[in-house]
This record gives C-alpha cells, structure tokens and sequence, in this order.
C-alpha cells in the first residue's frame, strides 16, 4: 500500500495532499513548485520564446505599499503565500514572490535564458522555483499587458488545470488520504521500535523505554530486565518514541485521524457544512451552493445516499480483485510446482540419455555432450519463460495488494464528503486492475514436459547425425495437403499423381496415404502409404474415370483430405513387347514393336499393358514366315511358362496358326480347328472383350472361327510365342472393329 500513499513528485508520503481535477493527488508543497505562471499576452508562446522588456529601473525594484506590492500579492498562488507576504518590508515583498515562478531573466536582451529542469524520484521533471525581485513582475511586464495566469500539470496524466484567483486553494483536501498516511506513519514507527533484549527472532515491540538506561523493552523482558525495584525504582519509564500512545508521538491525538472529527466546510461558504452531492460536478455541496445557483440546475443527490452507493460500488469491484488475487495466489503455488518438475524432469531426462549413450560405442561420446546441451538449453529456456511469469505476476499480485489495501481504509472512513471526493477515482482504478488479470493470464505459457525424444536404434554410420526429435510447434495433426495439379497426369492405364504441404506449414509429416477409387465410382481403397509425393499407379482400367485424393497423418492422427483430382485413362491401350518379361532367346527390334527369335523352339514374349476391364484389340502383322512354323496369339498372366508354345499350360489362351489351319488351345487342349492359315504379310488381330469376358481371333479382317474362350476374368497381358522362323511386328492403339465379316466354319 506504500506507493499508494506517495507523491508522485518527491516520491515522499503525502504532505497535505490535493485534489486536481483529474482525480490524481499531489502534495501541496509539490504542487507550488510544478505551478507555472504565464502572462495572458503569452500564452501561445513556446515558454523559451517570450519577450522580454526592458530591465526596470532600480526605484521600480524597491518595496512599498504601491500599485506593484498589490499586484504582486494578488498572483499569489496560494493562502500561505499571501500570509507570507503580509510581514511588510522587505521580507514580504520576497515572501509574495516565492510561490511564483519566472521564467524572464532581466539580463537577457529579448529571449528567455534556458532554465534547467529537475528530476524527482519519480521521474517527474519539474521546473526549480525562480524568486524574482520585488516588482519584477509589474516592471517585466510590457504596458498593455493582462494579467498573468497560472496554470498545473498533472505529474501523472499531464492534464492541464488553471488555477483561479484563489490559486492552490481552488483545490480541495484530500483529508482520507492525510490520515491514512498518518495512520500509516504511526504503524510504521510503532512497528519499527524493537526491544533491544529480546533473544526471539524477531524482538517483540518495545512498550516501554528507560530515560536513565535508554534501552528499549518489551513487558517480558522489563520484569526480567529492569524491574520497579533496587537502583531501577528511580529511573522514569516513557513510552517508546513515536508509539501510538506516547504524547509526543502524534499519533490518535490528532483530529483528522479519528472518527470524531470535526465535519468538513464547504470550500465556497465557510459557515456551511455539505449536505448534497452534485452528481454532475461530481462534488459534495452545501445548501447555500444550492441556493446562489451555481448547482441550482444540476441533478443533487442526498450525501449519506451517495456515499453508501459509492461504497458499494467500491466493495463490489473491490471483490472482484479480490477473487482474481486468490488466484493469482494459487497460480503462483502451481508455477512453483512447475519449478519442481521442471528441475526433476530434467533431471530423469539427463540420466536417461546419459545411460543411452553410455550403451553405444565410442564414436557416440562426442556426441552425449551436445545432446546434452541442448537438455540444459531446454530446461534452462523452461525455468526462465516460468521466472519471468513468477516476476510478472508477483509485481501485478503486489500492485493489487496494494490497491486493496489502500481502498480498504479508504471504506474505513467516515467521512463521506471526503470519500466521495476520491470514490469515483478509486472505483475506475480497482475496475482496470480487476480487467488486467485476463483471460490466459494465469495458465502457465510452458509445460513441465521436455518434448525431445532420442532415437538409440540406427546403426553405428548414422551416429554421427544423432540429434533430438524436438518438437518446436504444438504437436497437432498434418493440415490438408495440395495436389499439384501441373504433375499430375495419366498415360495407357497408368496414372501419377504428386502433392506437397501447403507453405509455412510447421506441423511434422510422418506420411502420406495416397486413395483412389475403382474407376466405377465405387469406394476408394489405399493405393499408396509412405514418405514420398510422387506416385504413379500402374494397371489400371483403359477408358475409366477415377478419382484421387490424399492426406497426410503423423504421431497425432491423420490430417484432412486433399481436394479430389479426376483423371482419365486413354481410350485405347498403347503398348509394346516387354524386354523384361520376355524369355532370353526372345529378340526385339523397332522400339520393340518388331519381335524374332533366336531358338526353334517356341519362346513368349509378354506386352506391356495389362487388360482387367473394357474391350481391347491390337494386331499382329507377319514379317517373315519360313518352313510353316506354328506361331502362337494371345493372352496370358503375368507368370506363364516362357519356354513353350502358348496355351500349352493354365495360364494363357491362344491360337496358334500354321499356313493352312488354326486351332484355340489352354490347358494344351486343342479345340475348334478352323481352315485358313497365315503366310508373309499377313494380319492377325486379337479382340479381348472383358465386358463379355471372351476372346476372339481375327486373320486379315476376317473372324477365325466362333469366339475362342469364355468367361475369362482377371487381369490379361497380351502374348505371343514363335521360333526363329518367325518375324511379327505389333500395332496398337486400334479402334475396336464394328464390322466384322463372317466367321469361317470350323472343321470337325
């Protein structure tokens, strides 16, 4: 409660105080020497920049009852300056000017000479007080001159106030606020004398002091120490200096202390004592003020009604801070606590990493101490976020205490004109220091855990990039990953997509979960799981729709989808021979379109699409045919047999063609022996219907008998298998036949 009762200037405890305008109090010694004077003529003037006239002569200097003494007696600031000057002489004409201030100097010949400010214990800069000789203000002034104006600022708002003719004693006492601090001065003296026996820690309060002996004791320690009897029956026992109830102490014999004090005038009628309360000035008034007029029209309220609303008022907000100051008690207990974790889980945490590092081999020493550092660093960093907060609350918890305190006396008085010429003040404040704990404020800013995680697992070649998992951002799940679109795109049936993480994203990313449907519009199903953000998915349906989208998931749970992407696959399949499924002896020529091979024995030799969905139709055009081989055309899984004819096993159908007949073979079951061979030049064509789920042959644009094989389902490769003898080149990327002629009848 100290700071509540010091000025804001001298950084004293109040000395008379007063009330300005703004509600802010100042002592009234302080207040006489942050009072400036300004002739009216230089009001607008910057204070440096005021003219001078003439220095005056030395008859206009010297004292007398003259127009100047009464000039000079009536820009007195205050009462006691006035009655400072009424000595006559020569010491009352330097009385009547040594509330004033001069900012002239008779020795400068048109500006103001540079007057050096003073810095109070607050930091308040004040102007030093100037005397100026008797007359010097009459002199100094030019003719025509009106009278000079004084004026105050606030030490703590810097609000301006004028002064009126009565100068300081415009403004009213704040009798509350001198004896609270008289009140205080006495406990604090009281508190401050000690018995000078006492073996406790600390001494109990002196109550009696021996002239003879000059030592301090308390009741205790005086029977003990200095009993009524013997050579200490002559010595004089007093109180102890400035105890409450010594009479020299001062302290309950005054009046303004105790509750029997005398009822406060009115400042404008010195017989009257107040009675209302103008609500519009805000002040307490007497009947009399009603009755000139000067309040007649404002809204007046009963005294007694007003003071006990403003002391409810007070009270309520008063609880307010009370209840926020329980907490901020509590709060401080809890960051204490956190002190304590912190210390201990830093501790485990060091010990932990310590017996990690000690199991691996050497080259890991070097390394313990930086991971050790930055432990330290961490727990250092923790315990100084939650130092800072302790101070930052504890001065916010002192200010509030404070206030409380003082308010507390304040409500303790009895004097209602004085309380309600300070109420209004005090309740804005205790309403802002209720407002300052908010929201957030009292939850601590760090967390007693140390989010570092050592990975002892990797081998001994990634020790030396062995550092902490930190971390820095709150651990919350991946934000919605960006599909770019500019790299996503579609080739055959196969499709690639590729996303990043949107910018300025902190949040760890663990992985991606890449999704698409079945290209029917069905459910989607993972595709994809891993690190990377670039995918491709091959063996897809040819002439399907499909959508595609993406989230990405880390320790915390799996983030949102991406928006969805839809791609097309082509219409018709575009392929080649595969080099790398097809047997050894196989040969590829023309990009690998053109196929032969090295061995009279028949070799298969796969493409590089696969069907499982849609109507597919390629052709195979016969470059070279020598000594009637068989060549074999079809499809087959991925792991047919490659060193026989087509069809002889279970997973490929076929129909192998000398020069003069053909027959459909799987499983090396021969059926449907059709007339018609093939020669040099010739085409065969291979129809694969999975909308139907059948196979059919083609030699020169004519149907080779009925459809080959039905209900065929799964995934199908186009094949091929031939000998030396044989040369076929492959085309692709042909429309389905609509007309087709008639079919050859088979031979029985």
């Amino acid at each position: 409660m100290e700071e509540e009762l010091k000025c804001p200037v001298c950084g004293s405890l109040f000395r008379e105080p007063i009330i300005l305008p703004c509600s802010h109090n100042v002592c009234l010694p302080c207040a006489r020497t942050i009072a400036v004077q300004t002739p009216e003529s230089e009001q607008h003037l910057p204070p440096l920049l005021h003219p001078r006239g003439p220095a005056p002569p030395p008859a206009a200097a010297a004292p007398g009852p003259g127009p100047g003494a009464t000039a000079g007696s009536a820009a007195c600031l205050d009462s006691e300056c006035a009655a400072g000057g009424g000595g006559g002489g020569g010491g009352g004409g330097g009385g009547d000017h040594a509330d004033k201030l001069s900012l002239h100097s008779e020795t400068d010949s048109g500006y103001g000479s540079y007057t050096p400010s003073l810095k109070s214990p607050n930091g308040v800069r004040v102007l030093p007080l100037v005397p100026a000789p008797p007359g010097a203000a009459a002199a100094a002034a030019p003719r025509g001159t009106g009278p000079a104006s004084s004026s105050l600022t606030c030490p703590q708002c810097h609000r301006s106030a004028s002064l009126d003719q009565r100068g300081l004693r415009g403004f009213q006492r704040n009798r509350l606020l001198e004896a609270i601090v008289q009140r205080y001065q006495q406990g604090r003296a009281a508190a401050a004398a000690k018995c000078q026996l006492c073996d406790r820690s600390p001494p109990e309060p002196a109550a009696v002091l021996c002239e003879q002996c000059e030592v301090l004791y308390c009741s205790a320690c005086q029977l003990r120490c200095h009993p009524a009897r013997g050579p200490f029956a002559k010595h004089r026992l007093a109180p102890p200096p400035a105890h409450p109830g010594a009479p020299d102490g001062g302290g309950g014999g005054g009046k303004g202390a105790g509750g029997g004090c005398k009822l406060p005038t009115c400042a404008e009628h010195d017989l009257e004592n107040y009675s209302m309360y103008c609500v519009s000035c805000r002040s307490p008034v007497c009947y009399q003020c009603l009755e000139e007029g000067k309040h007649g029209k404002h809204e007046v309220k009963a005294l007694g009604a007003m003071w006990k609303q403003h002391k409810a008022q007070l009270s309520q907000a008063l609880n307010g801070v009370s209840d926020k100051a329980k907490e901020a008690k509590e709060f401080l207990v809890q960051l204490k606590n956190l002190l304590q974790q912190i210390q201990e889980n830093g501790l485990d945490y060091e010990a932990c990493l310590v017996a990690q590092c000690d199991a691996l081999v050497d080259a890991l020493t070097r390394q313990k101490a930086k991971l050790l550092t930055k432990v330290t660093k961490e727990r250092e960093h923790k315990l100084k976020v939650v130092w800072d907060q302790i101070n930052h609350c504890t001065l916010k918890l002192r200010q509030s205490t404070g206030l409380m305190e003082y308010c507390l006396e304040v409500i303790k008085e009895n004097d209602p004109s004085g309380f309600l010429q300070i109420s209004d003040a005090l309740i804005k404040r205790v309403q802002v220091s209720q407002e300052q704990w908010v929201k957030g404020a009292l939850e601590p800013k760090v967390s007693a855990e140390f989010d570092l995680t050592l990975d002892s697992e990797p081998l001994l070649q990634s020790i030396h990039q062995l550092d902490f998992i930190q971390m820095k951002f709150p651990v919350t799940v991946p934000p919605v990953p960006l599909l770019q679109l500019e790299k996503c795109c579609t080739r055959n049936n196969s499709v690639t997509l590729a996303w990043r993480m949107p910018p300025l994203s902190h949040n760890l990313v663990e992985g991606y979960i890449l999704e698409l449907d079945d290209g029917d519009g069905g459910q989607f199903r993972e595709v994809y799981v891993g690190k990377e953000t670039l995918c491709t998915i091959d063996g897809l349906h040819f002439n399907s729709t499909y959508n595609a989208r993406v989230k990405a998931f880390n320790a915390s749970g799996v983030g949102p989808y991406s928006k969805t992407v839809i791609l097309q696959t082509s219409d018709v399949a575009w392929f080649t021979f595969d080099p790398s499924s097809a047997h050894r002896d196989i040969v590829l020529s023309n990009d690998n379109q053109t196929v032969t091979c090295n061995s009279y024995d028949d070799r298969v030799v796969l493409g590089t699409a696969a069907f499982s969905k849609g109507v597919h139709y390629w052709e195979l055009h016969v470059d070279r045919y020598d000594n009637h081989p068989d060549p074999a055309f079809g499809i087959a899984r991925i792991n047919v047999v490659k060193d026989m004819m087509l069809g002889k096993d279970d997973k490929a159908w076929a129909m192998y063609v000398d020069n003069n007949r053909s027959w459909f073979m799987h499983c090396n079951s021969h059926t449907n022996r059709t007339e018609g061979g093939v020669s040099k030049g010739a085409t065969v064509g291979v129809l694969l219907d999975l909308n139907k789920h059948n196979l059919t042959f083609y030699i020169n644009g004519q149907q080779q008998g009925p459809p080959a094989f039905e209900n065929v389902e799964g995934v199908f490769m186009p094949a091929l298998s031939l000998n030396r003898n044989v040369q076929v080149t492959l085309h692709t990327g042909l429309e389905v036949p609509q007309c087709v002629k008639q079919p050859k009848l088979p031979n029985n």
